[in-house]
């Protein structure tokens, strides 16, 4: 799933060399983490969030196939 949100995000973004994908674990879910530059985050959020919320339910979609819970989130 992080090569899935790392080829994604890295072709909205202008400097797609400076996206990072995090991942946490918990008990419960896992959750990635969106690390990009500065100006770049707009056009992964998107206008009113739409973008960000397309992304996490393709990602859901992905993580439902596979039967485990996935969050998403951008690091600013």
């Amino acid at each position: 799933m992080e090569e899935f949100l790392l080829y994604t995000v890295g072709k909205l973004v202008e400097h797609p060399e400076e996206v990072v994908i995090t991942r946490t674990e918990t008990p419960s879910r896992t959750i990635y983490h969106i690390a990009a530059n500065k100006s770049d985050l707009p056009k992964i959020i998107g206008k009113g969030g739409h973008t960000i919320q397309a992304l996490r339910t393709l990602l859901h979609a992905s993580a439902l196939k596979k039967g485990i819970r996935v969050g998403l989130e951008i690091i600013e």
